[in-house]
């Protein structure tokens, strides 16, 4: 079979392997769609974690080819997407049931081969059921959603909330939405992309904002800003340097900013400590999905969250290597990347 492999860092092709047996208590799954996230580019640049050689791509979703050994919840044809961060379940962490800071932490399309192919492996414990009838593609988003409603629930958003949403790209589109849901009934995404502001608003962004226009931060939080004052909670959506030192001063005096772009590790940024203790605001730091995939899964299933607008493009295996080493295009949201598809 093809999949895209990391060898070392900075070296990605298109390779033919084995295709994977699945062993006791493992699903076989045959990947449908498999999204291309801005981690991947950080692990092909050697800026966030990994285990090469590794098969790339934790964002997948595909049909249940065969099953291992013990397997009894799941069947050959069933659709399913995959929970692609493995907890080890016995580590002080998981004791605690902080599973997404397991010390032995393992993820598919990390440190173990992952959904840019045409077949992966994964423990049944890791996949979700979706419905037969579910667009193939749409299965690719749980990942990013149930990162998302992560940081919501830190976040502890309540009705009537005013929201500030720092990035247009997936996960500032997939967490305006979860806003929405969660009563927010003034959310405001800030994005260069006239293209992603109109998308905003056609998901329920009550208005947005251009960065590059000026002041953003007066002109989201002065006197006839806005949101006057700031918002009671920023979510910080894009991963760079600018935006995560904007989030605090976004937010409202007992406001909270949460964190949920990836910055390449080693970056740095300057944050004022008096700021923070002056105006009480709350800085939280999400990290992945723990427990939250399956809502992900129900939450796409029934169409609460909308996905195909964010899809930008669909691409082959052959054409993979290139767009995971290649910044987005300009005012991409999610390429998808389609096993079979020439």
């Amino acid at each position: 079979m093809k999949a895209v492999r990391l060898q070392a860092t900075g070296q990605l092709q298109l390779c033919e392997v084995e295709k994977p047996v699945p062993g006791p208590g493992e699903l076989l799954v045959r990947i449908e769609a498999c999204g291309i996230c801005g981690t991947d580019r950080h692990i092909f640049h050697g800026e966030f974690p990994s285990k090469p050689p590794v098969t790339l791509g934790h964002e997948f979703a595909g049909i249940v080819e065969t099953v291992g050994p013990g397997v009894t919840d799941f069947r050959p044809g069933m659709r399913v997407t995959g929970d692609p961060n493995i907890s080890c379940g016995s580590c002080e962490e998981c004791r605690r049931g902080r599973v997404n800071l397991c010390r032995n932490l393992r993820a598919i399309g990390i440190h173990r081969d992952g959904g840019f192919a045409d077949y992966v492996c994964m423990p049944q414990s890791q996949a979700f059921a979706l419905p037969a009838d579910l667009d193939p593609l749409h299965g690719a988003f749980c990942e990013p959603l149930a990162c998302c409603i992560h940081g919501v629930d830190l976040a502890g958003l309540h009705a009537g909330a005013s929201v500030i949403v720092l990035g247009g790209g997936v996960i500032g589109l997939l967490t305006l939405q979860l806003a929405t849901l969660a009563g927010a009934t003034r959310v405001v995404l800030v994005t260069r992309s006239d293209g992603k502001r109109r998308l905003a608003e056609s998901l329920g962004a009550t208005a947005t904002a251009d960065p590059g226009d000026g002041d953003i931060i007066a002109r989201l939080t002065d006197a006839d800003g806005l949101l006057p004052g700031g918002a009671d909670v920023v979510f910080e959506c894009a991963g760079v340097t600018d935006t995560v030192q904007q989030a605090p001063r976004l937010a409202r005096r007992g406001g909270s900013a949460v964190i949920l772009g990836v910055m390449p590790q080693g970056a740095k940024i300057e944050i004022e400590p008096f700021d923070l203790l002056f105006r009480e605001v709350r800085l939280i730091s999400s990290f992945v999905n723990p427990f939250t995939h399956g809502r992900a899964a129900d939450l796409i299933a029934t169409g609460r969250i909308k996905v195909e607008p964010l899809i930008s493009r669909r691409i082959g295996l052959a054409e993979a290597p290139d767009a995971i080493i290649n910044p987005a295009r300009g005012g991409e949201i999610r390429a998808l990347v389609i096993p079979g598809r020439e």
